[in-house]
């Protein structure tokens, strides 16, 4: 297990232990999920070209921008392997629309102005500028969105402050190559900790783009000179271990541009000594795999073997398919993604939201695979704007698909930590690395909407309201900039004006989202239609000034079912899905008007099916993205692949639903029964808020009385669709997922004739461990010998020697004469036992009393201990453990019959 950061400078320790890797993808498996599955491998952006001639007018081709090293930017050099597309400096794109409002947020929010109230940036006091002093990760994350928020939004104020830590923190280099903290050289069994200098690498970069500062080139190499002095072991200790990806994208960027050999040396000592992606998963820590998984592709630009790009995208099918059920584009990955904690109330740290959109950003460049940029903006849309109130002051640790309630509270039988994570809050110390970190997530995402291509043309990658000046054509090139005008995600047309000095020609490339089943183009007066495959469209042609083109993504209502997570349905209307829209109720807890604390609860139902027009069952439609993959079914590989005979949506795993990808196929319930609502907004209004977006759906719904929450206000886990319901179908409203704080995103289905779910039994304990599960007891899952740890538990550590307790509350008065106990019990690895003794209480009136007449209270392990009693009638009762010397105790499965 890794070590903990720096000593005084802790940020969470690894809980439990990082668990071992499930499913890992072998060396040597082919790059497609679907071919994993025995489907013949097509790579859907490769699949082409379609080519469509329109007569004297222009040439419509499907197929991706070549991998050559061309073009106006800087290229991979020999012997990196080529890639498609070249990032443009920053400066280079102008936001506008709703996006340039989500920046202009963060310059006046928590990223631009977190300095005046966090102590680590407090400039008088920081390692990184004075290495006699202390510091770690925190000004490293917060920096590198800063400098970049600067470049962006051209705000003075954030600039002069990025200014003032670059200029500080490049002062500080010793003459090994060293810099920052002192300390933090001998921090890891007393060898250096590298993990915090990634990020300040990343924000050195993009300050040299953007300044041409000439100390930038020099202090790199000095620094990645004196990595490569290291021994091989000090690549594998704690964070950094599972984060050099970061590093040898660093290497790389620093190679083009100097040509120095030995940097192409350190890539492999990189690799080769740190955490092992490429034969399976090392890690289940959820920031580690938003950014590690990458990690076999961008070494393969080196090594030129397939298998590297192979293991990256099996890694990714994997954890999709184990802990990426449900829909905004995240995994369940609440600190650790951990077995049997894969429900939609799960949620994804902030963290691992902006790191994964990072990663799905890098990985379309060096690709130029589609179904990573769709991910990316399925993330952007969806889960982003969610993890911080609507004026972007504050923001929470975890960001959940099905949320209720947001409240100051530890959560024990849904989050890992042992520190409530979903208030909005500044946390500077509760929540500590999300809010340093977050601020990369727009800026980065404003910086990839366009991008060079290496034959000397434009892709317009991701879209938003912009403008781009970039060099294009023949020679030297010619600088043209183009506008993009459009409310995309919310509208399906985009319109882009090219403005140039004179006629150029140049390829202009336009992606096709996988969700789109058709598309349409028209350059100037003349409009050419085409079914989608993905990929993206080339415009060769000579542009002239004044240029206009239009592109329509016709967006349509869909639903994909999640089969692993209880049969639920999302709502998708094209990048979109959509939440039940949930009155929210904002709550002061604490902080200043500046710096508020801010609960929310619910202020109207929640509890809603939707009502199918095939009875409540998925799976009987056929509509576009309903739970199929981008260019079909078996043989067609790709990103989104779907395995063999799964006709869900995400799959298990490795070949069997493949990435998570949305496209046209069957799986779902199509757009039936959905009604699209465009709403009149204020000018400028956010719409990532309830009131300013621009659209909504309306559904039918029925409630489910019996899905409640549980004893922690947590929403209840899902039960098998279609639930039984014989509520009165109501009209109910869905909003963007992004627009909702509190939401519900997958639905459960409903018919009268459904599954009856139950009432959850409200379980309370003497204590619980942080990091373990109230529910875990009565969720029904049995586990293969007392010391499993594949499903979730409950325990009482680390209370030691002590007379505990658990308490079930029936819902209901019912007889009970019987009580099954599962112990939990991890001897060898663990400090765990069944416990001495134990008895069974029940409630009478005011007064806990013991039942009569027990048969044997059983202590076996791997085993149910069953006794029986004198019958009572009770509503609720409790097991009384008492608890061995020195050894505490735990619970896998407690029944009372």
């Amino acid at each position: 297990m890794p070590d903990a950061p720096v000593e005084g400078m802790p940020r969470r320790d690894f809980l439990a232990a990082t668990l071992a890797a499930t499913g890992g993808l072998a060396a040597g498996m082919t790059a497609t999920p679907a071919d994993a599955a025995g489907a013949q491998p097509t790579d859907p952006v490769k699949a082409g070209p379609t080519v469509r001639d329109i007569p004297g007018q222009f040439t419509l081709t499907q197929s991706m921008p070549p991998a050559t090293r061309g073009g106006h930017y800087v290229a991979n050099r020999a012997p990196l392997q080529p890639v498609p597309f070249q990032k443009l400096p920053p400066g280079a794109i102008e936001p506008r629309g709703w996006l340039a409002h989500q920046l202009d947020l963060q310059v006046h929010g928590l990223c631009g102005r977190y300095d005046e109230i966090s102590d680590f940036l407090d400039y008088s006091t920081n390692g990184w500028v004075d290495p006699a002093k202390g510091a770690w990760e925190e000004l490293p994350y917060w920096l590198r969105g800063l400098g970049d928020l600067g470049y962006v939004t051209s705000d003075a104020a954030v600039l002069s402050k990025a200014e003032r830590w670059i200029h500080g923190i490049l002062a500080t280099q010793a003459a090994d190559g060293w810099f920052g903290p002192e300390r933090l050289r001998t921090s890891l069994e007393n060898g250096p900790d590298f993990w915090p200098g990634m990020p300040l690498l990343a924000a050195f970069r993009s300050w040299y783009e953007y300044s041409g500062d000439e100390r930038v080139i020099p202090f790199m190499t000095r620094y990645l000179q004196f990595q490569n002095t290291q021994p091989a072991e000090v690549f594998n200790r704690s964070w950094g271990a599972f984060r050099w990806g970061d590093n040898i994208d660093s290497a790389y960027w620093l190679y083009n541009r100097t040509g120095d050999a030995w940097l192409l040396d350190l890539v492999h000592k990189m690799h080769a000594g740190s955490a092992d992606y490429t034969d399976g998963i090392p890690t289940w820590h959820n920031v580690n795999l938003a950014q590690g998984f990458r990690e076999p592709l961008q070494y393969g630009l080196l090594a030129r073997n397939e298998k590297y790009r192979a293991a990256t995208y099996g890694n990714y099918s994997t954890i999709m398919g184990l802990y990426g059920q449900f829909p905004g584009g995240g995994f369940a990955g609440d600190e650790n993604s951990r077995p049997g904690f894969g429900d939609p109330r799960q949620g994804f740290e902030t963290c691992g939201i902006v790191e994964l959109m990072h990663t799905f950003e890098l990985l379309t460049r060096f690709t130029g695979d589609t179904d990573w940029t769709d991910r990316c903006e399925e993330l952007a849309f969806n889960s982003l704007p969610a993890s911080y109130d609507p004026r972007q002051q504050v923001m929470h640790y975890i960001t959940c698909a099905n949320s209720v309630q947001l409240d100051d509270t530890v959560k024990h039988g849904q989050f890992q930590n042992g520190f409530a994570m979903q208030a909005y809050k500044y946390g500077v110390h509760q929540y500590r690395c999300c809010p340093h970190n977050y601020g990369m997530g727009w800026p980065y995402y404003a910086q990839e909407l366009w991008l060079a291509t290496t034959d000397n043309g434009l892709a317009a990658s991701m879209y938003a309201a912009s403008k781009v000046t970039a060099k294009v054509g023949p020679g030297s090139g010619t600088e043209v900039s183009v506008v993009q005008e459009t409310e995309y995600p919310f509208d399906e047309t985009i319109t882009f004006t090219v403005q140039a000095p004179h006629s150029t020609r140049f390829p202009f490339y336009l992606r096709v989202p996988g969700w789109a089943s058709e598309f349409s183009v028209a350059i100037n007066s003349t409009r050419t239609s085409a079914k989608a495959q993905g990929g993206w469209i080339r415009l060769d042609r000579t542009w002239h000034p004044g240029d206009r083109v239009q592109l329509v993504l016709p967006m349509r209502v869909t639903t994909r079912t999640w089969t692993e997570n209880q049969n639920t349905i999302s709502v998708d209307r094209g990048p979109l899905t959509y939440s039940l829209a949930i009155d929210e109720r904002y709550e002061m807890i604490g902080g200043t008007d500046d710096w508020p604390e801010l609960a929310v609860y619910p202020e109207s139902p929640w509890n809603y099916g939707l009502v199918t027009d095939t009875g409540g069952l998925p799976g009987a439609g056929r509509g576009v993205g309903d739970g199929a993959a981008v260019g079909g079914g078996v043989g067609d590989g790709g990103l989104g692949g779907r395995g063999v005979g799964d006709g869900g949506l995400g799959g298990r795993g490795v070949g069997d639903g493949g990435l998570g990808g949305r496209g046209v196929g069957d799986g779902g319930m199509g757009g039936r029964g959905f009604e699209v609502v465009r709403r009149k907004v204020a000018d400028g209004a956010d719409p990532f808020t309830r009131e300013g977006t621009p659209v909504e759906l309306k559904a039918r719904g029925r409630r489910i009385v019996e899905w409640e929450t549980d004893s922690e206000d947590v929403v209840g886990l899902l039960q098998a669709s279609p639930a039984r319901s014989d509520q009165p179908v109501e009209d109910v409203t869905l909003i963007p997922m992004g627009a909702a704080r509190l939401r519900i995103s997958s639905f459960p289905t409903v018919a009268p004739d459904g599954t009856q779910w139950r009432r959850r039994t409200r379980v309370t304990a003497s204590h619980v461990n942080d990091g373990d599960s109230l529910e875990a007891a009565d969720d029904g899952r049995d586990p293969v010998s007392s010391a499993d740890q594949s499903i979730p538990r409950f325990t009482w550590w680390d209370r030691r020697g002590t007379t505990e307790w658990i308490e079930y509350d029936l819902r209901e008065s019912r007889e009970i004469s019987q009580a099954s106990v599962y112990w939990f019990d991890d001897t060898g690895s663990g400090q765990c036992r069944v416990p001495s003794s134990w008895r069974v209480l029940w409630l009478d009136g005011d007064s806990w009393r013991p039942v009569d007449q027990p048969t044997q209270y059983g202590v076996l392990p791997d085993a149910f201990n069953t006794v029986r009693f004198a019958p009572v009638q009770a509503q609720r009762l409790r097991v009384e453990a008492v608890l061995r010397q020195t050894f505490s105790g735990g619970i896998f499965s407690l029944r009372f019959s």
